[in-house]
């Protein structure tokens, strides 16, 4: 190598670690959020799974209402100036804001938001399940969500229902977007309602309009100047796919990035004393999981699903590995609601999942596959899980990839073990985690109640989902909360096809100059108000 290579090669390093050189600086009208984007795959609001797309999606669209992140069960107006519900709690209506425009500059009326809530239904996607839970088919939602007038929009409840729940999800899934139906329409193709051309595209109203989506590369977004609020503080944000946390670390170290998410948590504790950081932890309802299908023989015997129980160490992979992730959690409504009973104190017990494996007929144990994201935590889970099974006799090979191929394959019930993430838990009500963890109230596949993991695990029992909605219609709170007691009792005992092992904490490393930003324990994660200080405040991380 010539000395004008190697010097060139020493610059080169100088600039990426840092050398003592002054820090690097995003520009100060645009917002620079590094994330991993793996599990990134559509941009369709009918069709999305996962926290990382609702942070984005509820930026491009608006929805009737929204959830306060102080307190989530204070719902506030947003497209909706204001709502009633009937004396029979069976009719939602919804006064709209005049003079909002789409981003196409096309005029939003009632006939958008009901159309948006009709293609849910019709496309059967994702998004579907929750409403599917609520009455709505495909041959109803014509005539259950209608517009008297251009400026009112009426929701009648297929089935008796919770009213207040439903007006949480309108406000917390993302799937209450209203899309523009016009120029979605126009990129319609083959009667898909636009999914394809919406997969990489929007047409919404919100305060950010999408420039460019490159999968795994970078996703821009601009100011939408004719914003019914006013135009957003920032000029544009940029998300940026990392895959690896220590790239996160070095960029937000040196300034390159505002926001940090997704980072492991040895590289989150490493820059807990930095004073030009803040570390914003939110505890979310979503809850990781040790899933089994019972589509697969072994799993289908409660005795295997009961030996897998006490072939986690709980307790060990929630002190070493989920700090910054999540807490011991082990049931399936969120911690942190009066209806959610203490955890059940399963532990790692490797002669009693020996002897109820050789009762189920596996003295010798069997092979299996356990399949997970090939990120963290989901990855370092899995080894630990795969560690502790092997000690019991259970030889379970990982499999991993991107989203779309761990829980692609789970939505298709078609794997044998996964770890996972998921229980909703983003409307404040225990039903909101019983729905996404623990209802299925058609096992058949063609039911395709894919956003349902008691359905994608086949796990199913009549009684236990007619008590989740008979619970749900309870209106004396005192009584509503010893049923669901017992509900988490029955699943309990029923030996469930899906281990609760902690709920997730959402940590998200920010630098000092960002000013009013928030993080929603919904993921719906508004940025329409944050702006950026001309300089950094130095100051101590909590």
């Amino acid at each position: 190598m010539n000395t004008g290579t190697l010097r060139g090669a020493c610059l080169c390093l100088l600039l990426i670690f840092g050398g003592g050189m002054a820090q690097a600086k995003t520009p100060p009208d645009q917002l620079i959020v590094g994330m991993n984007m793996n599990n990134l795959l559509t941009l369709d609001p009918a069709a999305m799974t996962g926290n990382e797309v609702v942070g984005i999606v509820v930026n491009l669209y608006d929805s009737l209402v929204e959830l306060d992140p102080d307190q989530l069960t204070n719902v506030r107006p947003a497209l909706a100036t204001s709502w009633q519900v009937n004396s029979d709690d069976n009719l939602l209506t919804f006064q709209l804001r005049k003079g909002v425009t789409f981003h196409s500059g096309n005029p939003l009326t009632a006939d958008d938001v009901v159309w948006s809530m009709r293609r849910i239904l019709h496309l059967n996607l994702a998004q579907a399940s929750v409403w599917k839970s609520y009455g709505f088919t495909r041959q109803n939602v014509d005539q259950m969500v209608r517009a008297p007038d251009r400026w009112t929009v009426e929701i009648a409840l297929p089935k008796a229902n919770d009213p207040k729940l439903v007006i949480y999800s309108l406000a917390a899934l993302g799937s209450g977007s209203v899309l523009d139906s016009k120029t979605v329409q126009s990129h319609a193709r083959n009667g898909d309602w636009g999914n394809h051309w919406l997969t990489t595209n929007e047409a919404g109203s919100g305060a950010f309009r999408l420039d460019t989506w490159q999968a795994k590369d970078v996703l821009r977004i601009s100011r939408n100047p004719d914003y019914w609020r006013g135009p957003a503080k920032l000029s544009r944000v940029v998300f940026r796919h990392f895959q690896e946390s220590q790239t996160l670390r070095l960029m937000i170290e040196k300034g390159d990035l505002d926001i940090a998410s997704s980072m492991a948590v040895s590289d989150i504790n490493a820059l807990r004393h930095d004073p030009n950081l803040t570390i914003d932890a939110v505890k979310k309802g979503t809850i990781y999981y040790v899933a089994m299908s019972m589509k697969e023989a072994h799993f289908a015997n409660a005795k295997v699903r009961e030996a897998v129980r006490y072939l986690i160490d709980y307790q060990g992979i929630n002190k070493a590995l989920m700090p910054g992730y999540g807490i011991l959690h082990q049931r399936p409504i969120q911690s942190g609601m009066p209806a959610t009973l203490p955890n059940p104190g399963y532990k790692l017990d490797i002669p009693r999942a020996k002897t109820l494996l050789a009762e189920a007929g596996y003295p010798d144990g069997f092979d299996t596959t356990l399949r997970v994201l090939a990120d963290q935590p989901f990855l370092n889970i899995a080894i630990a899980v795969q560690s502790t099974l092997l000690q019991g006799g259970i030889r379970a090979k990982i499999i991993t990839g991107t989203g779309n191929q761990i829980y692609g394959a789970m939505r298709e019930r078609r794997f044998d073990m996964l770890v996972g993430r998921g229980g909703s838990g983003v409307e404040p009500h225990p039903h909101s985690s019983l729905r996404s963890l623990v209802y299925n109230p058609n096992n058949s596949d063609a039911a395709r109640l894919t956003n349902f993991q008691g359905w994608r695990t086949s796990f199913f029992d009549p009684q236990l989902n007619s008590e989740i909605d008979q619970a749900l219609l309870e209106r004396d709170p005192g009584k509503q909360q010893q049923d669901y007691y017992a509900i988490q009792q029955r699943y309990d005992q029923l030996i469930p096809a899906l281990i609760p092992l902690s709920q997730m904490v959402d940590s998200v490393v920010v630098r000092n100059n960002v000013q009013h930003y928030q993080p929603h324990p919904s993921a719906t994660t508004f940025l329409r108000d944050v702006s950026k200080s001309a300089s950094v405040t130095e100051g101590n991380a909590p």
